[in-house]
């Protein structure tokens, strides 16, 4: 039992003094980078257009009926559907079986929300 408690004690003592000179070692080479007067950083932003996802298979709706989107179940599968019931936005490639009993019935009836982001809160609150 001595023995295993010295390889022990070894194995830990030869661990913190490699952790230390390697902490001793680095603390100076690591320096915050400043700030370039004058410029300026791009931000990616993305509009409620640019979220979908396959973009060249759906046909853009008129603009007063970009206010509400469907959710609805076909084929077994999710779509969302712009405010005429018609037009699709987004194929979801999302199978009705990942989500609860309950929800599918009201997916087979549909569900309506006010924006893009309320569909993707929607989805990834069953999927995630």
């Amino acid at each position: 039992m001595k023995k295993y408690m010295f390889c022990f004690l070894l194995f830990a003592a030869t661990s913190l003094l490699c952790l230390g000179i390697g902490f001793v070692i680095t603390k100076d080479s690591v320096q915050p980078e400043e700030a370039i007067p004058g410029a300026t950083l791009e931000t990616e932003t993305v509009t409620e257009d640019q979220i979908v996802i396959n973009q060249e298979k759906v046909s853009p709706a008129p603009e007063k009926e970009k206010e509400k989107y469907y959710l609805v179940s076909e084929d077994g599968y999710l779509l969302v559907l712009y405010q005429d019931k018609t037009t699709i936005c987004l194929y979801t490639h999302m199978p009705v079986t990942d989500f609860p009993e309950e929800e599918r019935g009201r997916l087979m009836d549909g569900i309506w929300f006010s924006s893009m982001i309320e569909v993707f809160n929607y989805l990834e609150s069953y999927t995630s």
